[in-house]
């Protein structure tokens, strides 16, 4: 049987947990330790992901086929093999970008109504 195409858009809203861990596989394969950093550094420490929030998320990421575990392994000398390592799915990709656009569509909205102003 063929899977259904799935349509990124009725994924959304993606909680704000969801989107931020997404956002830190856009650019690459991490750990989950090193998405917990990004997620820290990329909103300059507004929001901090627990282990909890974490592995949670990751686990219905992975269920829900957005996020995939990688087989590829850095050299064992320089990580820890318990390390488990995640990357975005093709549609864990296509929702990423859905919801991005839809950030934007907001921002776009606000900047309309003088909520907020254009970068300078």
């Amino acid at each position: 049987m063929a899977k259904s195409k799935t349509n990124p858009e009725s994924m959304l809203p993606l909680t704000p947990a969801v989107f931020h861990v997404l956002l830190a596989l856009a650019s690459g394969e991490r750990h989950g330790y090193a998405i917990m950093q990004e997620v820290d550094e990329s909103t300059e420490g507004q929001i901090k992901m627990g282990p909890g929030t974490l592995y949670g998320t990751v686990k219905r990421l992975l269920e829900a086929q957005l996020i995939e575990e990688s087989d590829e392994r850095p050299d064992p000398h320089l990580d820890d093999e318990r390390r488990r390592y995640y990357r975005l799915s093709g549609v864990g990709e296509q929702v990423v970008r859905a919801e991005a656009q839809r950030y934007a569509d907001i921002v776009k909205l606000a900047r309309g109504k003088k909520l907020i102003s254009k970068p300078a």
